[in-house]
């Protein structure tokens, strides 16, 4: 029994297969799931460091998921978008509409006030008085120049001559372009050009035709820039000593020591009526935009306004003496000289001047039998507060400058550039930078004496400026 009991129990004590088998298999479970809870830890380990080590990219997943949209979304938010720029558009192109508005405004305002004879650029003070040694001299004619003439893009120079020439000059360099010679008494009928005294010259706003006119009664039309002969203007009855193209037409204006003016329209090459007024020769003409122009009536001592279209005229009187030059200013003022020896300037509001320089180049001669230089050519730089004159009959003769006050009432000198011989013609350019003087030896109306010691030419004064110029409204 007990031998049994023993090996019973040995028996039972002994695993048997199949316990072995699951026992195995437990363990392995165990085992297994040991080795995949290590190897989850350190995959949680690794994603957590990186993680921890690039945030980066978790932010970029993130926004790849926000990003993620169904095609509705996203034609809603590309139309938002088209919608946004076609908005941004629309207020640049209203913005950029309203400064272009306000800038024609600006212009025509401006262009208003400049018919008006309102607008004035104060540049007077800035002027400095330029150096003795910055003047140039252009020298070319042989006898006294009478007249010139600026290009409108202040390149050139035209310049005529007692000895029938005209010579175009280029600015900057000072060097002789084209010469159209002059010709004989005589020799109109074969010659292409002047054969007498040219006294005056125009040239066009827009540069494309140059007028000349000379004491043949002939006024003769030309190319500026190639200086070829075009037209020949045929209807006065004695010199022709005036000329001016309106503004921004090729209308032209034709004074005459026949006592009329003349209109013409130069495109057609036509004559087109005649203006009667003057009881003398008259001796300068000018214009601007406006369809009418102003004249200076020699010994008549009147100025006149000619309004064209409504076939009238105002009458000015104010020098003591003949008359000898004119030039507007603006369209409602204007400036005169005679050989009385005064400068003048007028308003067309008034048959007086509104402010007159006596004696403005001083006098000659005995104690109490002294007589004024006389004043031979004037100059305005247009819609400014500058104006100039020439004196001629000295051998100390000079181009002075001058300042008007304010509503133009009063003259004061500024400062003069001294030269000797007859200052025949004087004109700004349009830009003000320069100024240029026509000088000769003789007077350019006429003989009366001749000063040897001067050279016939152009001097070109340099107008420098000390800060910028300033507008007021009149």
């Amino acid at each position: 029994m007990s031998s049994f009991f023993i090996k019973k129990k040995v028996i039972s004590a002994a695993p048997n297969k199949g316990d072995l088998k699951r026992r195995s298999n437990a363990d392995d479970g165990k085992g297994r799931s040991k080795k995949f809870n290590k190897r989850m830890d350190e995959e949680i380990s690794s994603d957590s460091e990186n993680e921890s080590a690039d945030p980066s990219r978790k932010q970029q997943e993130n926004e790849d998921d926000e990003i993620e949209e169904t095609p509705q979304e996203k034609k809603l938010r590309l139309a938002k978008l088209y919608l946004e720029q076609l908005r941004e558009e629309e207020d640049k192109r209203a913005e950029q509409e309203s400064f272009e508005a306000d800038l024609i405004a600006g212009r025509l305002q401006e262009d208003v006030l400049e018919q008006k004879g309102k607008l004035q650029r104060l540049i007077a003070n800035e002027l400095i008085a330029p150096d003795p040694a910055e003047v140039r001299l252009l020298r070319g004619h042989k006898l006294s120049v009478t007249c010139l003439v600026i290009t409108p893009d202040e390149k050139y120079i035209f310049s005529a001559s007692k000895d029938c020439s005209i010579i175009k000059w280029e600015v900057e360099g000072g060097k002789k372009v084209h010469k159209i010679a002059g010709g004989r008494k005589g020799t109109e009928a074969r010659h292409v050009g002047h054969t007498a005294h040219i006294l005056c010259m125009a040239i066009s706003s827009d540069g494309k035709y140059l007028a000349s006119g000379d004491m043949n009664k002939l006024i003769l039309i030309w190319d500026p820039v190639t200086c070829k002969h075009l037209y020949k203007l045929k209807g006065h009855r004695d010199a022709v000593s005036g000329l001016a193209f309106r503004r921004g037409t090729h209308t032209l204006y034709s004074a005459s020591h026949d006592r009329s003016i003349k209109v013409w329209s130069v495109d057609e090459n036509a004559y087109v009526e005649t203006l009667f007024g003057h009881q003398d020769m008259i001796t300068g003409l000018d214009c601007l935009s406006r369809e009418r122009c102003v004249t200076a009536g020699g010994r008549d001592r009147t100025v006149r306004v000619w309004k064209i279209a409504e076939e009238s005229q105002l009458v000015f009187h104010g020098h003591e003496g003949s008359i000898d030059c004119i030039q507007l200013i603006n369209e409602e003022h204007m400036v005169t000289g005679g050989d009385d020896g005064s400068i003048s300037v007028w308003t067309v509001n008034k048959k007086k001047p509104v402010s007159t320089v006596k004696q403005a180049h001083g006098s000659h001669g005995n104690t109490g039998l002294e007589q004024p230089y006389w004043v031979s050519s004037v100059a305005a730089l247009h819609n400014s507060d500058i104006v100039a004159s020439g004196a001629s009959g000295s051998h100390n003769s000079s181009v002075q400058l001058w300042k008007c006050g304010q509503g133009f009432r009063g003259l004061e000198p500024l400062f003069s550039v001294p030269m000797t011989g007859f200052v025949n013609s004087l004109k700004f350019s349009n830009s003000g930078k320069f100024l240029v003087a026509g000088v000769g030896q003789e007077h350019r109306l006429g003989r009366w004496w001749r000063i040897k010691e001067a050279r016939n030419g152009l001097y070109i004064i340099p107008l420098k400026r000390q800060a910028q110029e300033q507008e007021v409204v009149q």
